[in-house]
């Protein structure tokens, strides 16, 4: 949990700062969660789940694939402490969801507030393809702005 405050307080991930972190974290890891370590020190953290309530672009993918939402998976909960950036962590946290979800048989997807740019240049780096950008409403006050990406096929 350190890690994910410390990005929290760096970056603003997550927006809303959940109430139980720990459980925010293994909520998103049904079909896998793995973390990076650097110096023996846990630098980063991603998931792998299902698509669920909420969730855009497994829509997206299965409106332009013409295929049914349960053949995606929804990478999730990345991050990299930032003292750990620059080392390509991120990258390899990604690859390591992506290649989980093509064990499964699933196409790869996320959704990414508009706002965290450093995640969408990386995702774009990758090879990861913007399908939109859309309005979320994630209470009655807030209305965020949404990219929904693919990995490459």
């Amino acid at each position: 949990m350190q890690v994910l405050a410390e990005v929290h307080r760096c970056d603003g991930y997550p927006v809303n700062w959940p109430d139980r972190p720990d459980e925010w974290l293994s909520q998103a890891s049904v079909l896998g969660a793995w973390v990076a370590e650097l110096g023996g020190r846990v630098v980063g953290h991603v998931s792998l789940s299902p698509s669920g309530e909420g969730d855009l672009a497994p829509g997206l993918w299965s409106e332009r694939s013409g295929t049914s939402k349960d053949l995606t998976a929804v990478v999730s909960r990345l991050f990299v402490a930032p003292q750990a950036r620059g080392h390509g962590v991120g990258a390899l946290l990604i690859g390591r969801a992506v290649e989980e979800a093509r064990r499964h048989g699933v196409h790869p997807v996320l959704d990414v507030v508009a706002s965290d740019t450093a995640a969408a240049a990386l995702y774009e780096r990758l090879g990861w393809e913007l399908m939109a950008t859309v309005e979320q409403r994630w209470s009655p006050s807030q209305l965020v702005s949404i990219h929904c990406y693919a990995a490459a096929s």
